[in-house]
């Protein structure tokens, strides 16, 4: 039994999201629950009767700023943060580590804590777990927060790490520092937008005695795909019996997504600060007040509500207080915000109790996104016709597949990248498992693993081999795997130039790496035991230039598209360049031309795994490679291949042909006798 009593009533249906109670020190709390944000014991413009009034349940305040204004003797002489502030029901205090994070110029950040100059009389404050526990319990909130290190959602893989592990050693020291007190403590879950670190750390944290998780470094700069993705990732990793915050979120839209992903508990500044400029959250849309099509404008600000703003005010006043910078605006828009938020709450955790939130999440989510429905501005329009074109770029345009799965379609051939598999699915089974890649990662005492990705397109490939070293270096270190050199080709990078602009579609991009690697050419870890290096231009004309491959990814369009990437010359030029090295190719495709052009190249030709609807598809070794593993074309081939109708590379000469099958007539993986080149 944890200090909360969490119990779990509802769970709905074809949805994670949840109805809940739990008893605080001070009441009752029903969930899902938005928590206004008062940051130094107050909601800015509003009063404890009116916070009532609205329906708030939970208020937020933030220890770092209660630290350095009133301070800690002021809690201790007062009775704590209820007395002070004249509220009677719940608080939750947030640690300070979110202005850690925003205030990177001006503190010093160590293992101890975050040292940093008061902006109230310069005095030089250390927060640690410890002060930041103790700061806590003299202001008496029902929940405590441990002390975190945020960091921005792009950043690096293994500065994330670092974060994480931190967040990890101050929980440990704020769970031992709260010690008996009867006050809640939740820990935060910290990780970026890496899936392996949400992982770690959900499984380092839930080990411990934690009254409740929060999700943490999300809504610091990733797009809003990407945190819907990581908060139902890391809401899934939580247990269930505890209740789930996600902190600093947000929007009415973005508090629906969220109880749909499974989270509890919310906070945001955006009903009071959004208001103090004029926006208004109704049951039609966002209103911008400040906006002159209001100034006449006698009409309610929300029919559907009966607050008292939208009971005693007209748009056109409340568009004049804003216009005229007057107090009584921001706290009257304030007010109907408030109201319209705990509703809003109250609605999503009535569709749960009765089954029914499905059908409510899908009725109230477009309207929910609408802003000025009655006067769409130009800027909207613009937004609207920007969708449209993000859509498309040079020859290339997003395609989605009657699976849902979104992918490139170049547009002067109709051809579509992965038209059949999920790219990951294809990536992970037809090039990382085939090749054993995570094997060969761990081969430390190798020399380092060249990789070319021929036909980069939108990145799944590369992406893909840069994800799983990531993921094995977090396991074992990168002190113990196998540089790794990863050789992209491609003459046109429209189709990850527009991949980029839709992360949204294409989760996989969603790293530092390939922003980098399109502005430079060029990326490295911090360790630089992993590169990735673009070849731009013709293949046939630049592989000779590139290190020999170990593993060739060979990923371009079909022949019907690009025809000399599938030639005899082509696979001849590969071959030559790789022939004294055990080099392994690997295609998804399967067809007995390219089968053909691959062995009179040289090559030993063996059978691949299939891939949707083909049986097979194609693995090509250079006769230097040992691995056994891989069944090869028997001879009993060559009957079907001279049955077939195109036996032969197109635009082969009548004497260019003899040559051909007498490359294959003599081939040593059917006779046992090398060939030459």
């Amino acid at each position: 039994m944890t200090r909360l009593n969490f119990q779990l009533e509802k769970t709905a249906s074809a949805s994670a999201a949840r109805a809940a109670r739990l008893k605080t020190l001070h009441g009752e709390v029903l969930t899902p629950v938005f928590m206004p944000v008062g940051t130094q014991a107050t909601v800015k413009s509003q009063t404890r009767e009116t916070l009532v009034e609205t329906g708030s349940q939970v208020l937020l305040a933030n220890t770092y700023h209660l630290l350095l204004r009133p301070g800690e003797e002021v809690f201790k002489k007062l009775g704590g943060i209820h007395t002070f502030m004249g509220w009677k029901q719940s608080v939750l205090t947030d640690s300070g580590g979110f202005q850690i994070f925003s205030l990177p110029h001006a503190r010093d950040m160590t293992e101890e804590g975050a040292r940093f100059r008061s902006y109230i009389d310069g005095k030089e404050i250390l927060l640690s777990p410890e002060v930041s526990i103790r700061m806590q319990k003299a202001i008496g909130s029902d929940i405590m927060m441990v002390l975190d290190q945020c960091i921005s959602s792009d950043s690096s893989h293994g500065l994330a790490i670092e974060a994480m592990e931190r967040t990890h050693r101050w929980a440990v020291r704020s769970l031992q520092a709260r010690g008996d007190s009867p006050q809640s403590l939740f820990a935060i879950t910290q990780g970026a937008c890496f899936e392996d670190l949400r992982r770690q750390s959900a499984d380092f944290l839930t080990q411990m005695e934690f009254d409740g998780f929060a999700i943490g470094g999300l809504a610091v700069g990733e797009t809003k795909s990407m945190r819907e993705d990581f908060t139902e990732l890391s809401a899934q990793l939580l247990p269930s019996h505890l209740p789930r915050y996600l902190m600093g979120v947000g929007t009415p839209i973005d508090i629906l997504e969220a109880v749909h992903r499974g989270v509890d508990l919310f906070d945001c500044i955006l009903p009071s600060s959004l208001a103090q400029r004029g926006v208004a959250f109704t049951s039609l849309g966002k209103l911008q007040l400040r906006r002159s099509v209001y100034k006449f404008s006698e009409g309610q600000l929300d029919p559907a509500c009966s607050c008292r703003t939208c009971k005693n005010y007209s748009k056109a006043y409340l568009h004049h207080l804003i216009k005229a910078d007057e107090i009584l605006g921001w706290h009257l828009i304030c007010f109907h915000n408030l109201t319209f938020y705990h509703q809003l709450m109250r609605e999503i955790r009535s569709s749960i109790l009765e089954d029914q939130f499905i059908g409510y999440y899908h009725s109230k989510k477009d309207l929910l996104q609408q802003s000025d429905p009655e006067y769409p501005s130009a800027v909207a329009r613009r937004i609207r016709n920007k969708k449209t074109d993000s859509m498309t770029l040079g020859d290339y345009e997003v395609y989605h597949s009657s699976q849902g799965v979104a992918s490139m379609r170049q547009k002067s051939s109709g051809e579509v990248m992965h038209s059949v598999n999920a790219p990951e699915i294809e990536a992970q089974r037809l090039y990382i498992d085939q090749s054993h890649l995570l094997q060969k990662f761990k081969e430390v005492d190798q020399p380092e693993l060249v990789i070319w990705d021929v036909g980069l397109g939108a990145a799944y490939n590369s992406m893909s081999v840069l994800s799983h070293y990531e993921g094995l270096s977090a396991q074992v270190g990168p002190d113990r795997l196998r540089a790794i050199q990863l050789v992209s080709f491609e003459n046109d990078l429209d189709s990850l130039k527009l991949a980029l602009k839709n992360p949204h579609l294409f989760k996989h991009l969603r790293h530092a790496a390939p922003h980098s690697f399109i502005q430079n050419s060029y990326w490295h870890s911090l360790q630089d035991r992993f590169q990735w290096k673009l070849v731009s231009g013709d293949f046939l004309e630049t592989l000779a230039f590139a290190a020999v491959p170990d593993l060739i990814f060979y990923d371009p369009f079909s022949y019907k598209t690009n025809k000399s990437l599938w030639s005899w010359d082509c696979f001849q030029r590969i071959f030559r360049h790789c022939f004294h090295h055990e080099t392994q190719f690997f295609t998804y495709s399967a067809s007995t031309a390219v089968r053909a052009g691959l062995l009179a190249a040289g090559f030993l030709v063996a059978r691949g795994i299939g891939s949707g609807p083909k049986s097979e598809t194609t693995i090509a070794l250079t006769s230097c490679v040992t691995d056994s593993s891989f069944e090869l074309l028997p001879s009993s081939w060559m009957d079907r291949w001279s049955r077939s109708s195109a036996q032969y590379p197109v635009g082969l000469s009548v004497v260019e042909q003899l040559a051909f099958k007498e490359k294959l007539d003599s081939h040593f993986q059917f006779h046992g006798k090398p060939t030459s080149i």
